[in-house]
């Protein structure tokens, strides 16, 4: 059998066959270079026995383990698409994304019986494997034991799409971005290369496999790579501190958003465990307040920030660990294969220090969205991916990532950028969490609302916090109402769902003026 340039298993199965590639913390299970290959090879015979022909969807209902990334590189070998699901969404949720990509096989987790059973009559999935971590004979299992690892392998070029991811659907439904082979290719060079990814890397992973950031910072890189990695299935801010301090773990390398470093800082824990193998910390996804970049850096920790999207791999910018301290709060400059630039509301490039919004282009973007042609027309202008993230270069051109384009209000004819505000709020040492919505005011047209979540035991007053935004931001952003929760509602990755807040606290407000 000829190996393909993209079959990433079959070639480290021949060149470190008996190295660990996967380990699966919660069941104790490890799988070698060797075993991996050997299992994607049975299941893409398998699925060929079935009739599978390139471009046929299998949907995978399960969380982070190993089956995950078989089932991607049995794909993989067969030019089928992988389709991992966020199995924290409710069945109606599930039935719109499988409806709109109708895969032909859906591998789930015995966890999600129910679910996988209501979902295969919904959408009438012809085909089904059920995973089962007790139970040997489980019918994934009995597949891979029976089957044989010969297939036909199926030419694939950088532009046939590997997977497909569905994005958050901030409004209305979600869209599955297509990922290529070539942009997972470009996403090991990219982001791989400044991390410090090769073989020698092992990375804990806790962001769910079913996101871009799970997947791709730094799993599939660091498999590109020949290292290994160790898949945790729910995050727990002490658990995760305990295995990065194991020597005999060995753990090079941690990739989150600001929400598992926040916890983890805030763990008494925190203080005591030993951080001395960390080479490369990376967070992305969400602005990351300045507290918590100086509360790692103060353990010797620089978080390498870094911005991305699942539409473009995910890396696209990347700030090296050597700038970490003196450009604070900088996504840094553009990955190795790709570019950025600023715009205004016209598409015109803005000069240096001018906020607007980012467009990216380069072979890690996505070339669109999957059954959504117009989407995907409207989501790019000559070959640039707008990514709807506000932005400004410095006059050394790193880039920052000021906020959501769309998260940002105008208050009495004025920008606020809420990721500003939020950092001047974490100042407050009584505050575990904190966001920052626009609501509706008749005098300025929007004004700001901090909803704010405080550590156990600590008391805070509105009038203490609106008192200490007075004394270090212009007064139009101080926020001019405060609300008390006990938790912020976020999403499957951690990320604050602004949405939600919005929903609950805007349309209790009065309307906007019209």
């Amino acid at each position: 059998m000829t190996v393909k340039h993209y079959d990433w298993t079959a070639h480290h199965a021949g060149v470190r066959g008996d190295k660990v590639a996967i380990v699966d913390l919660d069941t104790g299970n490890e799988l070698s270079y060797a075993e991996l290959d050997l299992r994607a090879s049975k299941l893409a015979s398998w699925m060929q026995s079935q009739g599978f022909v390139k471009g046929d969807r299998v949907a995978v209902l399960a969380a982070n383990c190993p089956e995950i990334f078989e089932a991607t590189f049995a794909c993989a070998k067969i030019g089928a698409i992988c389709l991992p699901l966020n199995w924290r969404l409710t069945v109606p949720e599930l039935e719109y994304i499988l409806k709109d990509s109708a895969p032909k096989l859906l591998i789930s987790d015995v966890a999600f019986v129910r679910e996988a059973s209501e979902l295969r009559s919904l959408c009438g999935i012809e085909l089904e494997l059920q995973m089962d971590a007790d139970d040997a004979n489980c019918s994934y299992a009995a597949t891979i034991a029976t089957a044989i690892p010969e297939y036909a392998a199926v030419e694939c070029s950088h532009e046939d799409v590997a997977m497909i991811m569905y994005t958050s659907g901030t409004t209305g439904h979600p869209k599955g971005a297509m990922i290529t082979f070539g942009m997972n290719f470009y996403n090991a060079v990219n982001l791989g290369l400044p991390a410090g990814v090769n073989s020698d890397a092992v990375q804990l992973v806790v962001l769910p496999l079913f996101h871009t950031g799970g997947m791709n910072c730094y799993a599939n890189p660091i498999l590109h790579a020949g290292g290994r990695i160790l898949l945790m299935r729910d995050f727990d801010p002490g658990r995760a501190l305990s295995i990065i301090g194991d020597a005999a773990l060995g753990v090079t390398h941690f990739f989150g958003v600001p929400a598992p470093y926040q916890f983890m800082m805030q763990h008494p824990d925190f203080d005591s465990t030993d951080l001395s193998r960390l080479q490369t910390a990376g967070v992305g996804g969400a602005p990351c307040a300045e507290a918590i970049l100086t509360g790692w850096l103060d353990r010797g920790v620089p978080l390498v920030q870094g911005w991305g999207m699942t539409e473009t791999s995910p890396g696209g910018t990347m700030l090296e660990a050597t700038e970490a301290l003196r450009k604070l709060g900088s996504a840094g400059k553009c990955l190795l294969h790709t570019e950025i630039k600023v715009v205004d509301d016209e598409g015109m490039e803005l000069p240096w220090g001018e906020v607007g919004e980012l467009l990216i282009r380069g072979p890690n973007i996505t070339p669109g969205y999957w059954n959504k042609p117009q989407a995907t027309a409207d989501s790019f202008v000559d070959g640039w991916l707008k990514t709807g993230d506000a932005a400004r270069f410095d006059d050394e051109g790193f880039i920052y990532i000021v906020d959501r384009w769309k998260d940002m209000y105008i208050s009495g004819g004025e920008n606020v950028y809420p990721a500003e505000v939020e950092n001047v709020l974490y100042q407050l040492p009584q505050i575990a969490e904190a966001a920052i919505i626009g609501v509706p005011d008749e005098r300025w047209g929007e004004t700001g609302m901090a909803v704010v979540a405080l550590k156990p035991g600590e008391d805070l007053s509105a009038h203490d916090v609106i008192g200490h935004c007075l004394k270090n931001l212009a007064k139009f952003k101080v926020p001019a109402s405060v609300e008390f929760i006990e938790a912020l509602p976020r999403n499957g990755t951690g990320k604050v769902l602004k949405r939600t807040l919005r929903d609950q606290y805007v349309d209790a407000s009065q309307p906007a003026i019209t």
